[in-house]
């Protein structure tokens, strides 16, 4: 009797880069991008909040304010705790990546990830309360809603798995929860995309009525594509892909290891 040769399990995922990654452009490059890119989102967006009451802002239609002016205090408050844990999360969430910080201070990477993943676990909260009034109603409440459970589970794995030693599993998980925070400019590229071509094609709306019919596209449009493109570069790393079911893993294992007759 003779057993079939098992493959050899992989070595983890180091951060030096493999014949993979150098196809994919320059990361540092990339992730600076990037990390320039969320800190002006941040400052521009969640600083015109910070200029006066919410009341105030409503009245000159600036963002989201007039939606919630006149609602309860609850909802007030988790629109506020959103806008700045959201914009801690983005703020930081960009410096995970830089090798250079995991390399030379491991520490202060992992202070930045646990801010990283504090933050969410207030913003990922509020956002889920405020879907139930978006703007953009029943649209809003199943995209948005889907967003802030999505961000909360992906950003819970990364942690877990990082937890456990798993490495490899921890990118993974994390390029997943950057994807997510990284809605936040993406809902603003699409807003501006939409509007713009909305003016193009002559439409005679409104600029509110405008900024409406393009809101209301943007609940799924925001982060549906990051997760693809997240996905992408989790498959070019050579990192793990999702798996749903551990078990279906065990059985192939299992199959391989059943002696076969000579």
């Amino acid at each position: 009797m003779a057993t079939t040769p098992t493959a050899k399990t992989p070595p983890a995922s180091k951060d030096r880069p493999t014949g993979k990654d150098s196809r994919r452009g320059n990361p540092r490059l990339n992730w600076t991008f990037m990390a320039v890119f969320s800190l002006a989102v941040t400052g521009y967006f969640v600083g015109q909040y910070a200029t006066a009451g919410l009341q105030t802002l409503g009245a000159q239609h600036v963002g989201l304010a007039s939606n919630y002016a006149q609602r309860a205090l609850p909802i007030q408050l988790a629109f506020y705790l959103h806008i700045v844990f959201a914009g801690v999360a983005l703020s930081v969430g960009p410096f995970q990546f830089v090798r250079a910080i995991r390399r030379r201070w491991p520490t202060l990477h992992r202070w930045i990830g646990r801010t990283y993943v504090l933050a969410i676990a207030v913003g990922s909260v509020a956002a889920f309360v405020m879907s139930f009034v978006s703007q953009a109603g029943l649209v809003g409440l199943f995209g948005f809603g889907s967003l802030a459970v999505l961000w909360a589970w992906t950003t819970y794995r990364g942690y877990r798995a990082i937890r456990g030693r798993d490495v490899a599993e921890h990118r993974a998980w994390m390029i997943r929860s950057f994807a997510l925070t990284f809605a936040a400019p993406t809902l603003r590229l699409w807003l501006g995309l939409l509007i713009g071509a909305q003016a193009l094609v002559g439409s005679h709306a409104t600029d509110q009525q405008m900024f409406d019919n393009a809101y209301a596209a943007v609940p799924f449009l925001c982060w549906l594509p990051n997760i693809v493109v997240a996905e992408l570069m989790i498959r070019r790393r050579n990192l793990p892909g999702l798996r749903f079911s551990s078990g279906a893993g065990q059985v192939r294992s299992q199959v391989r290891a059943t002696p076969v007759p000579e």
